[in-house]
């Protein structure tokens, strides 16, 4: 052996260099352990992305929500001030007739009965 591998050899086998290669190895479990957790774990990356897809889906409901509302006060308050609206949800809902008036209902039409092109 010459020289130059002779000393890399001696210091490889010096007691702290197998210590420093396990606190590498220690370092480097630690470090894959924690990327881990930080993107699979209780609060990682993908339950935030999970959390925030749902926050913007329960968003647009509660804009939904808050039309239909919209909707239903202004029913409200037109069932409440019109009498017009008050007769046509009675005519729509209860089948209320004028006298001399008469309803004619027509059957659901089937899927048999439909006739096809």
């Amino acid at each position: 052996m010459n020289q130059p591998s002779r000393s890399l050899h001696r210091f490889m086998r010096h007691p702290l260099f197998g210590w420093r290669r396990i606190a590498t190895g220690v370092a480097g479990v630690l470090a894959i352990s924690m990327a881990y957790h930080v993107v699979f774990g209780q609060n990682g990356l993908t339950v935030y992305e999970h959390k925030r897809n749902e926050a913007k889906e329960l968003a647009r409901e509660q804009i939904r929500l808050s039309q239909e509302n919209e909707f239903f006060r202004g029913h409200v308050a037109r069932l409440q001030s019109d009498p017009n609206a008050i007769e046509h949800q009675a005519r729509e809902e209860l089948h209320y007739t004028r006298p001399g008036e008469v309803i004619y209902t027509l059957p659901a039409a089937t899927a048999s009965s439909v006739p096809s092109r």
